[in-house]
């Protein structure tokens, strides 16, 4: 990528807020996690174990927002990894229609992704969970120890309560190092084998790198003042650019129209977001069959000649002449889960770099106050009401 300094500060992070502090703590956040679960791993062992040997063990991955795009992170390779039903369904649905999600007589575990654990939405989903399901089991991974979830569920036999380091609970109004904090420790929960110490030690070196080399790789992009941002992924790094773009929109607090899809999703429709004033992301899979239908896309983007700029970001090297590509060191043959950590940080600090750009407060960026860093305003209805 071209190293223009078209644009000055604006890709630079300001250590006066506490959005910037979130963003960059990320790999000492993802170092203090991997230790506060090293403290229960025994704990967690013997609660997980039992359950993840039993082949109708169902999974339920839930949450609200960027809590319930983790699930979509995670879903479709942890399934594949445990040979399990693993699902990922928002607790927004859950509560709008548990009977259409919960089945009574399915042993389930529902993992909970809560920064504060004060979102109505949450309380609600375990509370309809253990009404509706005979035997239902729970994970609560939050990050916050006066959270009314962490609080209500701690301590209960069927139920074990991850807590992570206090650094995790942003106080900025969007999730940056409680959303990675979270991926990690689910993942470090259930894949054990494949999130070593090792690896992680990588991933928090390719999430430094990524912040170091950032001012340089984002000016360029911020100079050209895109109105509308699409990110693109496959399987669960389609997850991951749902996450991309909700960051983006919250950041910019609507100024930036911003849209996600699956690779292959895109041609049906949703490529009519394209335009000149469009940067077009792609988040390369690592997978040898997925990452040829990526491939496919970005060459068809470039062909087009509509977006503005098309901009692909990979663990490895790969032939794209004329294409604008990002390779993240050091994370050639990681997986997809792993290269999910550096992607974030960069989609985290694009919307940064336009929230300062179009004037807006990163930790408050909601001008009208129209939305909050705890959701306020929904009533808990029962069916029996």
């Amino acid at each position: 990528m071209s190293n223009s300094n078209a644009t000055p500060a604006t890709a630079d992070l300001n250590p006066g807020d506490w959005t910037s502090r979130e963003i960059r703590q990320q790999p000492a956040a993802w170092s203090e996690t991997r230790a506060a679960l090293a403290a229960i791993e025994p704990a967690a062992r013997r609660f997980l174990a039992p359950l993840l040997a039993r082949q109708n063990l169902r999974i339920i991955l839930t949450g609200a927002g960027s809590s319930a795009y983790l699930g979509r992170c995670i879903a479709p390779e942890l399934g594949a990894s445990l040979g399990l039903r693993v699902e990922a369904i928002a607790t927004t649905d859950l509560v709008a229609g548990p009977r259409l999600y919960f089945q009574r007589d399915v042993p389930t575990l529902l993992v909970s992704f809560a920064r504060s654990g004060n979102s109505p939405e949450s309380l609600a989903a375990v509370e309809l969970a253990e009404r509706s399901i005979s035997e239902c089991y729970q994970l609560i991974i939050t990050c916050n120890a006066d959270g009314a979830l962490y609080r209500r569920e701690s301590g209960k036999r069927s139920t074990l309560a991850v807590l992570l380091p206090d650094m995790t609970h942003d106080r900025g109004f969007a999730m940056t190092s409680s959303f990675s904090s979270m991926l990690l420790a689910a993942w470090s929960l259930f894949a054990p084998a494949t999130f070593t110490d090792d690896a992680c030690t990588r991933i928090g070196r390719a999430g430094a790198i990524t912040l170091d080399a950032a001012p340089a790789l984002l000016r360029p992009l911020l100079a050209r003042r895109f109105r509308r941002t699409v990110y693109l992924g496959s399987c669960g790094l389609h997850g991951l650019a749902n996450e991309a773009a909700l960051k983006l929109l919250e950041l910019s607090d609507g100024g930036v129209a911003a849209l996600s899809e699956s690779t292959l999703g895109f041609r049906h429709g949703p490529k009519t977001f394209v335009t000149p004033d469009c940067l077009a992301v792609v988040f390369l899979s690592s997978d040898r069959l997925t990452r040829r239908y990526d491939l496919d896309l970005v060459r068809e983007l470039a062909s087009d000649g509509i977006a503005g700029r098309v901009l692909a970001l990979s663990g490895a090297d790969t032939d794209l002449a004329g294409i604008d590509v990002w390779v993240v060191p050091g994370m050639t043959g990681a997986s997809d889960a792993q290269l999910a950590f550096p992607y974030l940080v960069f989609a985290q600090l694009y919307a940064y770099g336009i929230s300062l750009a179009l004037g807006c407060t990163p930790d408050n960026p909601s001008a009208a106050g129209v939305v909050s860093r705890v959701v306020k305003g929904v009533t808990i209805h029962r069916a029996e009401d």
